[in-house]
């Protein structure tokens, strides 16, 4: 996949910040390695809410993130990318393979995550969203994307979010699968915690 004057330009402007504001780079290594895991950790705490509908939207996200991930695989097969590295004099601050550059798999994840809190919990997915164009952001700034591999990654999460909220919403087969999905979990779920505190009690006596 060839690679215009004007992004490589807009690349070394955007990199050349880690000369000019080495300060932040710190903080950038941290968004670029680490900053995925708090996703992660969002996931799993809204899952334990044990609210029904933070949970209906955790699993409309990791199907999200699938699709997304699919969709990146295959673009990243047919319209293959260099890193900025394998071909430029850049400003690296992390260590990363050789391998395909476009679509930035950070950006996929980062996106289909915040877009997909978004869709449920509008403010706290406009700060989700905040720190998934950070990290994106970052991957530039570190020397291992170029633009337009974060702004397709970006791309592929917010629509895959979107298609399969808009499909498990209009499409009633699908809303009755994941619903009923979630009851027969939270059915065992709630039987376990019960045996749990009889054990307990029982334990205490």
């Amino acid at each position: 996949m060839g690679i215009s004057t004007t992004e490589v330009y807009l690349f070394q402007l955007i990199n050349d910040l880690a000369v000019s504001f080495s300060v932040l780079n710190p903080f950038m290594r941290f968004l670029s390695e680490k900053a995925e895991y708090l996703f992660y950790l969002g996931i799993i705490v809204y899952w334990f809410t044990r609210i029904h509908i933070n949970r209906k939207m955790v699993i409309i996200t990791l199907y999200s993130a699938c699709i997304g991930f699919g969709m990146g695989s295959i673009l990243s097969h047919f319209f293959y990318r260099d890193r900025p590295f394998v071909y430029h004099t850049v400003n690296q601050l992390i260590e990363h393979a050789a391998n395909a550059s476009f679509p930035s798999d950070h950006s996929i994840g980062a996106f289909v995550i915040a877009t997909g809190i978004w869709l449920f919990r509008k403010k706290d997915g406009i700060i989700w969203l905040v720190l998934a164009g950070l990290i994106s952001f970052s991957r530039i700034w570190n020397g291992v994307h170029y633009p337009t591999d974060v702004l397709m990654g970006s791309f592929i999460g917010v629509v895959s979010a979107i298609m399969i909220y808009q499909i498990v919403n209009r499409w009633s087969v699908a809303n009755k699968c994941v619903n009923a999905g979630l009851y027969y979990y939270e059915k065992i779920e709630n039987k376990i915690w019960e045996n749990n505190k009889r054990d307990r009690s029982n334990f205490n006596n």
